[in-house]
């Protein structure tokens, strides 16, 4: 029996490794595949890569990108989930923010800095028009970091995905004001370079038992009522992002890892362009 750790956010994205882990699918194939939960995000896995505190990431595919051409030994090995991300743009419910165009030169909260919730933070503003290099940061590490920034006013705006932050506006704790979708595949899964040299059939063997899973995954029976009570959610809201959200068994594609890291140069989130060997490999 391997054992393998893998780390990943709490969210509904991730439930199809719950559910395979808990159906011992990883298991029958000798993996003994232990989850953790990074509420931090992006940021936090990056560095549990680097030190070896993870062999694998479910992981925003922007953030391992960038953190892949900075030298993080590790390779994206698959896209998880192909549609985008639907980034919320909130700001306090109580503040006097209504429009997009409120929120120029104001502070942002981000879980940490290289995270989805920085660098989603680039391509907003870049898409509004504003200089990227007056935009200030607030690190709040999690959503509730974020809920104390907003409300006592040391940051003005937060952004996170839109129908796990949903609660939070329906209590009237933030309003959403836009949304930002990434303009590319959301997660992808990635695996430490040592891990993947010493073990590429094992690492095969669980990409495919995960991809059977992703694949009957909306065919589940109830699986809509599933979610929206393991994640605090309300029903109609889980069916939109069931009906927004398609997950992948394909390998990353060269042109959208192009996509990814010609915008992440042009708002000067990398130096450099990395090859595609580099970043990516195929098991």
């Amino acid at each position: 029996m391997k054992t393998l750790k893998i780390a990943g956010v709490p969210e509904h994205f991730n439930l199809p490794w719950h559910l395979a882990i808990e159906n011992g699918d990883f298991e029958k194939e000798n993996i003994n595949l232990q989850w953790t939960d990074v509420p931090e995000g992006t940021g936090k896995m990056c560095q549990m890569l680097r030190s070896g505190e993870t062999d694998i990431a479910v992981i925003l595919t922007e953030g391992i990108v960038k953190d892949i051409v900075a030298g993080n030994p590790s390779k994206i090995v698959q896209v998880y989930v192909e549609t985008p991300l639907i980034w919320g743009i909130h700001v306090a419910a109580k503040s006097n923010y209504k429009t997009l165009a409120d929120l120029e030169n104001k502070k942002v909260a981000i879980s940490r800095l290289g995270s989805g919730s920085q660098l989603m933070a680039y391509v907003n503003a870049n898409n509004q028009r504003w200089k990227t290099d007056n935009l200030e940061f607030e690190i709040v590490n999690t959503i509730d970091g974020a809920v104390d920034a907003l409300s006592n006013k040391t940051a003005d705006y937060f952004m996170w995905e839109r129908f796990m932050t949903k609660p939070l506006v329906d209590q009237g704790v933030f309003r959403r004001i836009a949304d930002c979708p990434t303009p590319w595949p959301c997660f992808v899964i990635a695996v430490r370079d040592e891990v993947l040299e010493k073990n590429p059939e094992i690492i095969a063997t669980l990409l495919n038992t995960i991809n059977q899973t992703t694949n009957k995954f909306k065919a589940i029976a109830a699986i809509d009522t599933i979610l929206a009570s393991k994640f605090n959610q309300k029903i109609e809201d889980i069916q939109e992002w069931l009906s927004l959200t398609e997950w992948s068994q394909k390998p990353l594609l060269e042109k959208t890892l192009n996509d990814v890291q010609n915008q992440l140069f042009q708002l000067k989130i990398i130096d450099k362009i990395g090859t595609f060997d580099q970043i990516v490999k195929t098991v």
